[in-house]
């Protein structure tokens, strides 16, 4: 390839990519002349790699993917659904009497952090009845546990519950609804709350500031909604919530935990959560075993482990046209452990502490369309142990590692994505033993697989080359455009592929067919 090497860093500007189809011919061309070029049957596994049949090429189409129209969700939507009346009333209960705070009155101590940060034996705010507000709270609430500071601005001081058929609406004439850290409040929702153009916030008081990250065991207040509740925010600012301890993590929305409340199970919890900004949360969004949750137009800015994490068997969730960046310790969106049928479309995920958009652990039948991935310092999109998803045109740029990572995962179509200027490959698929680690595959660890399909899309200037496959039990390339290779030696693969190479793009380049690579044995298509 060295006549292609010094083709491709010959020229510049417009005619690059005439240059680099010109070079890959002359390349193709030499090797073929010369007898070098690789035979069908190799000895890398002993693959076979094979033009697919013109008549098949049709199979490979697909039309782009129908997704979810966002009108329908708007602040307008959003306080339709707002009952103002019957007024609710509001007063004191003893924490450990209310089966809601059961999570946090367990063997890991968390009742005695409300009993130090409480004067007397630890109590919660009951909200019952109706609709309140906290301008409502303060009339009904003696002010050393909830106080009107300033107008518009609210302290709580102890746990507030919104119970089952009750509303709590913090609504645009409170300018900050402030949860006291000194005094270890936080909020739990088992009824319904809207927060709309307000702010929420976890507050020091005696720094009169927010409640800024210092320690992941140090308790911050946070937001919980468990099964069966609404819960909406719009046109709000979150901000220093959370903490690692279960269900404490930021803002929460999830299933009651079997065995621990059996008795409380409901239906599935539900969210909107629009055009509102998440700042400095250990979580900015976790959920686990919800259902038809929407987070679109949201700004999550510096958050602390993840900025928006759907777990557990979560279904049909709609993460769309979200600015996620600067998330200090892990990946900007990661869907993990069976969160299916969902749409992750139109966000932007950047400068993230590692990976951008992640789906893993046995996540399946997921769209991930039009995301812009850059600058994070991992992989732009991670997909691991997670089988049957869609990668459509996604951009992956800048990214540290690889623009797209695969790894144990079967039946991925990643249709006209593009990977640019990414510290590794463009495309890289591998397989990992993960046989004494606490990933569950439901399969032999041994025997896990990676096929795919790669159609359409440019694999553009990625340091360690465009695409590297190793291993593959199917792999399907078509219409891929691969220019502007980073290292001198010219355009390099590895893998499978790169064993093939001259294979490869003689048919994809020359014949201008689909590329189908599988093992020689039990041949046959995997995706």
């Amino acid at each position: 390839m060295a006549v292609l090497s010094r083709r491709v860093h010959a020229t510049r500007g417009a005619g690059l990519a005439r240059a680099v189809v010109a070079a890959l011919a002359l390349a193709i061309g030499a090797a073929a002349a010369s007898g070098s070029a690789a035979p069908s049957r190799n000895d890398f596994e002993n693959y076979v790699v094979r033009a697919m049949p013109q008549q098949e090429i049709e199979d490979l189409r697909l039309p782009a993917p129908e997704l979810p129209d966002l009108s329908a969700f708007t602040e307008q939507a959003v306080m339709a659904k707002l009952k103002t009346a019957p007024r609710g009333r509001a007063g004191l209960r003893r924490l450990v009497d209310m089966i809601q705070f059961k999570e946090f009155a367990g063997s890991d101590g968390r009742l005695a952090e409300w009993a130090r940060r409480q004067p007397t034996q630890p109590r919660a705010i009951y909200i019952e009845d109706g609709t309140v507000t906290p301008a409502d709270l303060a009339r009904q609430i003696d002010r050393q546990w909830f106080e009107e500071t300033e107008p518009g601005v609210f302290v709580l001081r102890l746990p507030l519950i919104v119970a089952q058929g009750a509303t709590l609406h913090i609504d645009s004439r409170t300018r900050d609804f402030r949860m006291s850290e000194e005094r270890g409040a936080f909020l739990v929702n088992d009824g319904r709350l809207f927060i709309t153009g307000s702010r929420l916030t976890a507050w020091r008081e005696k720094d009169d500031a927010p409640a800024r990250f210092r320690g992941e065991r140090d308790f911050r207040p946070f937001l919980l909604s468990w099964g069966g509740t609404e819960t909406y925010i719009v046109g709000s600012t979150v901000e220093s919530l959370g903490y690692a301890a279960g269900k404490s993590y930021g803002v929460t929305i999830s299933q009651y935990t079997p065995g621990t409340v059996r008795q409380m199970k409901r239906a599935s919890p539900r969210a909107w959560i629009l055009d509102s900004e998440f700042v400095d949360n250990w979580y900015g969004f976790y959920c686990y075993e919800a259902d038809d949750l929407v987070l679109v137009r949201n700004v999550y800015r510096d958050n602390i482990t993840y900025a928006i994490d759907p777990h557990d068997r979560s279904n049909r969730l709609i993460i769309a046209e979200n600015d996620i960046y600067g998330t200090h310790k892990k990946h900007g969106l990661i869907i993990s452990r069976e969160v299916n049928n969902s749409w992750i479309f139109r966000n932007r995920a950047h400068h993230n502490g590692l990976s951008g958009i992640v789906i893993d652990r046995n996540c399946a039948h997921n769209v991930v369309a039009d995301n812009t991935v850059f600058g994070n310092r991992a992989d732009g999109i991670t997909v691991y142990e997670s089988s049957d998803n869609l990668l459509w045109n996604n951009h992956a740029v800048g990214n540290e590692r690889h623009g797209i990572r695969v790894r144990n995962s079967q039946r991925l179509r990643l249709y006209n994505n593009h990977a640019i200027a990414n510290g590794s490959s463009g495309i890289y698929g591998h397989i990992k033993d993960l046989s004494g680690t606490d990933r569950n595959l439901r399969m032999d660890p041994f025997s896990a697989e990676v096929s795919m399909i790669v159609f359409g899309g440019q694999l553009i200037y990625n340091e360690s080359g465009p695409i590297a496959i190793d291993q593959p039990l199917s792999l399907e390339l078509y219409d891929v455009g691969m220019l502007a290779p980073s290292r001198s030696s010219g355009l390099q693969m590895s893998g499978v592929i790169g064993k093939n190479q001259h294979t490869v793009l003689d048919i994809l380049m020359r014949q201008k067919l689909p590329v189908v690579i599988e093992p020689a044995q039990g041949a046959g298509r995997g995706v």
